[in-house]
Formats: C-alpha cells, sequence, structure tokens
C-alpha cells in the first residue's frame, strides 16, 4: 500500500504546481498599476487604464471599472467615416484601417493601400490592353470605366443563353435569318423568290454580307416588277404577301446589317431600289439618312434603344416598285382626322379613294420597340409634283399589318407636316412601312333641296312664331301661366331661327363667327328649357285634374320658369366657353366643333330635354285616357276626339320630341331621316301658331274683335274721307259757262 501511494506521488505534486507555473509566466503589473487592466490597453495608475489608439470602451478613453474592456472602433463607418475619395474603398482592421482602390482602378504608383484622400491616385485600369480581362476569343474586350466588357465582334452574335456585352459573354458566327414563304399563299413567282432567298442562306458568310444585301434587293426588285401571278391573287392573299415581303425583309436586314465592314453603307440597285445604312458602335444626338426618294432624321437614342447589343444600326429601303401588289388596298383614316373631316365638310365621309405617289419606304432599327418614339421620327418624302383639288389631300400613310397576317394603309400616329413642290415632310411616333397617298375622300354632297326646305321652313315658322308672340301678348283672354311660357318659347325660337338663317355662315371673321356660335348655342338651349318647362307644366296641369288644385301649379312655375328657362342655358354656355372656346365656330359653319366631345355641350341636354318631355307627353296621355273614361261619352262627340288627337300629336312637335329623328341620321336610311329631321323641326314655329292660336276658340274670337276693329276703323277712315270730299266740293263756287 505505501509503495502504491509513493508511485503516484509524483503526478499529485505535478497538478499542485501546474497553476504556480502559468501563475509565473503572466507578467506582473508594475508596482502602482491596476492589474486589471484589460486587453488592448495600458496603465495609468492603481485605478485607471487607457485604451490603445483605435480602440474605445464604453465609458471613453480612460477605463476605471475592472468589468469595462477596450474595442476596436470602426473608422470607416459613422460617426467617423474616413474618407478615401473617389474610386476607393476604405477597409478596417484592428485599431487601423487603410484605403484601395475599388474594383477595376489602381494606384498610379503600383501600391495596393494608402491611408487617407490625399494620398489617392485611384484611376482606371485598362483590364484589355493590360490582358486582365476573361473575355472569350469569339468576343472583343471593350474597356469601361472601372471595369470591362465583352462584346461580340462584328458578324457575329451571342449564343443562345447568353447576352452581349458582358463580362461572360460568349458569341457565335452570325448567320442568315430564316424567311420562308407565307403560309397558303400558292404562287409560282413567289417561290421561285425564296428559293433563291435560300440559296443565298446556304452561301452567306459575315464577309459576304455586303454582296448578300445587294443580291437580296436585286431579287426583290425582279419580283415586284414582274410579279406574274401573284396579280392574280385574291386581294387578302396579295395583301398578305405584301406584309409578309415587307416584315421579313425588314428584318433580315436589320440582321444582316450588323455585319456590314463600315460605318455607312448606301446601295441604288438598276430597278431604282435605294438602300442607306447607318452602323455605329456608340452615337448621340441626330443623324439623317436616305437617298433620292426619301430621307429620315431620327435622334440617335432611339436607334439604339435600351438594350446597347452591338452596334446600333438605322436604315432605310426604298422601293418604287410596289404600286402593283399595293392596289386596292384599303386605307384607315384615324378617328381624329376623319372626325375633322367630317366636320369641315359637314357630312359623313362614305370612303376614301387613294394613289401611291411615293416609293414604299421601309424604316429598321437594332431598337425592335418602337410603337411609342419619344422623340418622334420626322421624313421628307419625293414624289411628282401634285396639286390636291376639291376633296383631296396629300397624307403620311403606314403600312399596317393585320392579326391575320393581311395589312392595310393607315395613318393613326402620322401627322403631314407640309408640302412644298415635290416633296412632303411627315413625321412618325412609330416605325413601318411609309408612303406619301393622295387621297380623295367621298363625302355626301350637300342636297340643295334640304337647303331650299330649311329656308322656307324656318321662314313660315319666324313669321308664325313672330304672329304668336303678339298673339300670347296682346290678347288678354288668354294670358296665364302656359302663356307665358310658350311666349318665351316662341321668342327664343324666333331669335334662333332668324340668326340661324342669317348668320350661320358668316365665317369670314373668326371672332364673328364664334360669337355667332355661342349665342345660338345660347339660345337653342334656352329654347329647349322652355320646350322642358312646358313639359313639365302640361304634366302638372293633368295631374292635378284629379285634385283640382291648378293654383298650386300655377304659383309653382312662375317662381320656377324664368330662372331656369335663362339661367341653366348660361351657366352650360359659360362652363363651354370658358374650357374651350376656341372650339367655337367651324371652318364652314359659325356651330360648336365635334373635337374633344365638344359638341355634346349641346347634344347632351337636347337628348336629356326631349326624352324627359316624352316621358311626361306619354304621362299625360295615360291621365288623361283615365280622367276621360270616367266622364259621360256624350261629352266627347267624334270631332272633339279627332281635335285632340291632333293637338296630343302637335304637342310632340312643340315639346321637342321630334329632334330625336337627328340621332337616327346613320347608316342607307340617313338621307331620309335628313329629309323629315329638316320638314318636321323647321315648322315647330307653325304648330305654336296653330295649336295655341288658331284652334283655340278664345283666340279666334278675339281675332274676330281685331278684324271688326280694323274693319270698322277703315269704315270710318273711308266715312271721314268721303265726308272731306263732299264738303269740299261744297265750298267750291258755282260756276255758268
Amino acid at each position: 500500500m505505501r509503495k502504491r501511494f509513493l508511485r503516484l506521488l509524483p503526478g499529485f505534486l505535478v497538478l499542485l504546481l501546474w497553476p504556480l507555473g502559468i501563475a509565473a509566466k503572466k507578467p506582473r503589473a508594475p508596482p502602482g498599476c491596476a492589474p486589471w487592466c484589460p486587453r488592448n490597453s495600458v496603465c495609468i495608475n492603481a485605478i485607471a487604464c487607457r485604451c490603445h489608439p483605435g480602440f474605445s470602451s464604453w465609458s471613453g478613453e480612460i477605463i476605471t471599472s475592472p468589468v469595462d474592456s477596450c474595442d476596436d472602433i470602426n473608422e470607416c463607418e459613422p460617426p467617423l467615416a474616413v474618407s478615401c475619395g473617389k474610386f476607393a474603398d476604405c477597409q478596417n482592421v484592428d485599431g487601423s484601417h487603410y484605403c484601395t482602390c475599388s474594383p477595376g482602378y489602381g494606384l498610379v504608383s503600383g501600391a495596393t493601400t494608402f491611408r487617407n484622400e490625399s494620398e489617392n491616385t485611384c484611376q482606371d485600369v485598362d483590364e484589355c490592353s493590360s490582358r486582365q480581362h476573361r473575355c472569350h476569343n469569339s468576343t472583343a474586350c471593350i474597356n469601361t470605366v472601372g471595369s470591362y466588357r465583352c462584346r461580340c465582334r462584328r458578324g457575329w452574335t451571342p449564343l443562345p443563353g447568353f447576352q452581349d456585352n458582358q463580362n461572360t459573354t460568349v458569341c457565335e458566327e452570325m448567320s442568315f435569318p430564316t424567311w420562308t414563304p407565307p403560309p397558303g399563299i400558292q404562287s409560282q413567282c413567289l417561290s421561285g423568290f425564296f428559293e433563291r432567298v435560300q440559296d443565298l442562306r446556304r452561301r452567306f458568310t459575315p464577309a459576304s454580307a455586303q454582296d448578300t444585301v445587294q443580291d437580296l434587293i436585286q431579287s426583290v426588285d425582279e419580283l415586284l416588277k414582274a410579279p406574274g401571278d401573284l396579280e392574280t391573287l385574291a386581294l387578302p392573299d396579295r395583301h398578305h404577301t405584301v406584309t409578309h415581303l415587307l416584315s421579313g425583309l425588314e428584318e433580315v436586314l436589320r440582321t444582316l446589317a450588323k455585319a456590314m465592314p463600315g460605318a455607312s453603307f448606301t446601295y441604288q440597285s438598276p430597278a431604282g431600289t435605294e438602300l442607306s445604312l447607318v452602323i455605329q458602335e456608340q452615337g448621340h444626338g441626330n443623324v439623317t439618312l436616305g437617298q433620292s426618294h426619301a430621307r429620315m432624321l431620327l435622334d440617335w437614342a432611339v436607334a439604339a434603344g435600351s438594350a446597347g447589343s452591338g452596334p446600333a444600326v438605322a436604315g432605310i429601303l426604298s422601293n418604287p416598285n410596289m404600286q402593283k401588289l399595293l392596289a386596292n388596298a384599303s386605307l384607315e383614316l384615324d378617328p381624329e382626322r376623319q372626325a375633322k373631316l367630317e366636320e369641315t365638310h359637314e357630312s359623313p365621309l362614305y370612303g376614301v379613294q387613294w394613289r401611291l405617289l411615293s416609293a414604299v419606304n421601309s424604316v429598321f432599327l437594332s431598337n425592335t420597340n418602337t410603337t411609342k418614339l419619344d422623340p418622334k421620327v420626322t421624313f421628307a418624302f419625293s414624289h411628282p409634283p401634285e396639286k390636291p383639288g376639291t376633296r383631296q389631300e396629300l397624307i403620311c400613310a403606314f403600312w399596317k399589318g393585320a392579326d391575320d397576317g393581311g395589312g392595310h394603309w393607315a395613318t393613326s400616329g402620322c401627322w403631314t407636316l407640309g408640302s412644298w413642290n415635290n416633296s412632303t415632310t411627315c413625321q412618325c411616333s412609330h416605325l413601318s412601312s411609309f408612303a406619301v397617298l393622295m387621297a380623295h375622300y367621298d363625302v355626301q354632297e350637300e342636297d340643295p333641296m334640304l337647303a331650299v326646305i330649311t329656308h322656307v321652313g324656318l321662314s313660315l315658322s319666324l313669321l308664325c312664331l313672330l304672329l304668336a308672340a303678339l298673339t300670347f301678348l296682346l290678347c288678354r283672354a288668354i294670358q296665364n301661366t302656359s302663356t307665358s311660357l310658350h311666349l318665351q318659347l316662341s321668342l327664343c325660337l324666333f331669335l334662333a331661327h332668324l340668326l340661324f338663317l342669317t348668320a350661320m355662315d358668316r365665317t369670314e371673321i373668326q371672332v364673328l363667327c364664334s360669337v355667332i356660335a355661342g349665342a345660338l348655342h345660347y339660345l337653342y338651349l334656352a329654347s329647349f328649357t322652355w320646350m322642358l318647362l312646358a313639359g313639365l307644366h302640361l304634366f302638372l296641369t293633368a295631374r292635378n285634374l284629379t285634385v283640382v288644385n291648378y293654383s298650386s301649379v300655377s304659383r309653382f312655375m312662375k317662381k320656377l320658369m324664368f330662372p331656369v328657362g335663362y339661367g341653366v342655358p348660361a351657366v352650360i354656355v359659360a362652363i363651354s366657353a370658358a374650357s374651350r372656346p376656341d372650339l367655337y365656330g367651324t371652318p364652314t359653319r359659325c356651330w360648336l366643333r365635334s373635337e374633344s366631345g365638344f359638341i355634346w355641350g349641346f347634344l347632351g341636354p337636347v337628348c336629356a330635354i326631349f326624352s324627359v318631355n316624352l316621358a311626361f307627353f306619354l304621362m299625360t296621355l295615360w291621365i288623361l285616357k283615365s280622367r276621360l273614361s270616367l266622364l259621360n261619352s256624350d261629352v266627347s262627340t267624334l270631332q272633339n276626339t279627332r281635335m285632340l288627337t291632333f293637338k296630343a300629336t302637335a304637342q310632340l312637335f312643340i315639346l321637342g320630341c321630334t329632334w330625336c329623328l337627328g340621332i337616327l341620321q346613320v347608316g342607307p336610311a340617313a338621307h331620309v331621316m335628313a329629309y323629315f329631321f329638316t320638314i318636321i323641326n323647321s315648322l315647330q314655329g307653325v304648330s305654336i301658331f296653330l295649336v295655341y292660336c288658331l284652334l283655340s276658340q278664345q283666340v279666334r274670337e278675339q281675332y274676330g274683335k281685331w278684324l271688326k276693329r280694323v274693319r270698322k276703323t277703315k269704315a270710318d277712315s273711308e266715312t271721314f274721307t268721303l265726308s272731306s270730299r263732299t264738303m269740299s266740293d261744297a265750298s267750291r263756287p258755282f260756276m255758268v259757262n
């Protein structure tokens, strides 16, 4: 047992002496210093320590607590944020920091680090010339500020899945785009053309791009100069072929242009087709290109677009040989232009005949998103001298492909800026294939018979309205609320019709024409407002027959009619004139323009009024029918029934309900409805005079009294004249011969 204890004794001694050895290795604090100073600090005295430079504690630079510590200060972050200058980054380390140039930049001295902004000499490193790039051998290295990019070589294109101008770009040699015949078109000439295209595709190399383009244009010329069986195709198939040729040709030329060796290229074929190309790596500002058929001015930013994939291409191909295939294609005018034409000619537009004047000019760019361009592209198209005749206009049109593969001419997004001698300038907000057309508009000529009916009917209405107004003013026996309403209606209609007949065509002075249009707007709205009040009064009168409360209707209408009759139209006209004063007066009539829906400042209230009046009229008839059915059958004779029916029908004219015929002037029956509308509404004044004057027993009796008075006055005048003559004869001396 004792021997065993002696054998274990050295191990116990080692364990006991181990802590003493460690304590002996740790340096003792100098006399008078705090033994607890933390790491990265230095002793000051027995109760305080100081952090090393680049370190700090939560209590500051001086530490007085054994639990405190000295932590690294990050000089690269706020609040210190050491500035290393341009193209440099701050790097923090324990107790210090240093600056390095940003990736793609290096110090002039070749060193890798520096301390502060004053030592900054960072400049761009040309990775391409220093061969520090990783571009694939199918690309060319392009140095950029702070970096580089790899771009496909001229005549090469990125592999599928890669993008050009990236550090990882990999390219392959460019190939001729796939271009096949349009489906469903049976034509030997077209098949022969596409056989030549396939032959060009098989033989194509980027080095032969220029020759391939010239051969392709000549092949297109041969097809268009002798289209053969293409001319016998049905119109939809022929226009389908045109759309396919134009779009395919643009795509092929856009692709092959990127393999051209120079910065520009022009070519004129023996058949007169012209091609102009501009190819630029980087460009800015405006660029002009074109030849004798057409010239184009565009901003280079439009040509390049936002992708920036290799050199940007802008080109225009002018082909003067497409008339045969484009024959009988339709022309679609944009709605604003059509509305303006219909307003100018004051007639619906039934069709447009056109004639191709210029070459068909196809524009193609590297930027394929050309539907809404800003800034717009300007064109100058050459054509034989032409002077537009009556209802003719030189317009800029473009070939618009349809969803079914066909196409037609259209004008939306293009504006004609002007024509001089043998050139027309246009501006467009999109790109396609453009041409100048001579458009002849088929509009309905003004019917002279309608003009005669209008003048005769309105003249008769003016006479009847004047007689009705005088009757309402002078005949005391019929003066009541209804008479007052129809008096104001007669006055407004009289003034409106008089101004219409005498001043509607006074378009010589713009300001005067606008004033006349505003006055007509107000007078006709006031007339319709009085029609509405008349319809309301008629309905209330019929309704109150069942309750014998006519006096309340009279009081209500007297308070309401003048503020509404003249105030509401004034508010509508004031708002219209304040919002768009320039839309009063058209080139041929002093009336409201239809642009921007301005005409609805008149049509809206009128449609609402005749709809409400029609409802009032039908409800009045229903009330009267119910009321008359309660009376004795002897009360209503056949003659009275006919008279009531006639007066009820006449109310449709007086209340303006027949103005709804104007809405029906569409389609094949438009001409007939125009006659109905003109005849019926020009005799509205006659209806008022007939119903409220000639068919009124009280008015007829008053007319009789006035007639007797006139006859009596005439008789007294004749008696006085005869008596005066007798006395004169008696006063003469008697003479004997």
